[in-house]
């Protein structure tokens, strides 16, 4: 293994409350990038050298050798940050099949979203920089709050807003300027949440795919009934059950790649 991240999805499977949880014993980690250093003489796909991420959750990436199956893995370029490889098996793809699976955006069109700076966070700024959307970005007041701004801005965010700033009045302002989001993106859940739903469009979608606060999602009764707002989860391992490995490796990883590691 070359690189290897900690997720937050790998520590909630170490704690046993993670939808997929392994045998035991079992290797720790989710993600992370390998280089091939020996193939065995059935195998078609890979070549010695060659950089290869998991194909699924529950591998096992925190260990420096291991050997595994040609369909366990999958080949990247090996001329991207080695970082960038590291994660891209699971935040981008995450980011990429939200902004394209739940609602028809355009160019112009907006998403908002908490949790803006997690890996997630930043692989939907840059992607959706690239699809020609505008993004609006919560995160939590903090010391250095211009500091990250200017950060996430060089990503290609538009607009970035402290919780507290998202619950005041005066944003009502400042969707004047800027079109109700369509989708909404939720990482944390609690009031956070809550406060995307308020300032969503009429019939647009919240997806959760994380919930950091430890706090369920709570849903005004009048937003569902007199704004006809959706609610759906996401799960990039589920996703990846219900499509063929050839569907979702061939088509929109290199896209990923290319949008992703665009404004790195």
């Amino acid at each position: 293994m070359l690189a290897a991240p900690i997720n937050p999805s790998d520590i909630n499977m170490i704690q046993g409350n993670y939808g997929l949880l392994p045998k035991l014993p079992a290797v720790g980690g989710n993600e992370g990038v390998g280089q091939v250093v020996a193939v065995g003489s059935s195998v078609t796909g890979l070549k010695p050298g060659d950089w290869v991420i998991p194909a699924n959750a529950g591998l096992g990436t925190w260990r420096a050798e291991a050997v595994f199956s040609e369909e366990a893995l999958m080949a990247v370029p090996s001329d991207i940050p080695l970082q960038s490889a590291a994660t891209l098996g699971v935040n981008p793809c995450t980011a990429y099949r939200m902004l394209m699976d739940f609602e028809q955006l355009r160019p112009g069109d907006s998403v908002i979203q908490n949790a803006s700076n997690s890996g997630v966070g930043q692989a939907v700024i840059q992607i959706a920089a690239a699809l020609g959307l505008r993004t609006i970005n919560v995160v939590r007041d903090r010391p250095e709050l211009q500091k990250l701004t200017d950060r996430l801005k060089n990503l290609g965010a538009e607009h970035v807003i402290t919780e507290e700033e998202l619950r005041k009045p005066e944003m009502k302002n400042f969707f004047k300027d800027v079109p109700q989001p369509r989708l909404a993106l939720n990482c944390v859940g609690g009031k956070s949440s809550t406060e995307l739903l308020r300032h969503l469009a009429p019939g647009g979608t919240m997806v959760t795919y994380g919930g950091m606060a430890k706090q369920p999602v709570t849903a005004p009764v009048s937003l569902l009934i007199f704004k006809d707002l959706k609610l759906r989860g996401f799960w990039m391992s589920q996703w990846k059950k219900d499509h063929s490995l050839g569907e979702w490796v061939i088509a929109p990883l290199p896209r990923v790649i290319q949008e992703v590691t665009a404004y790195c």
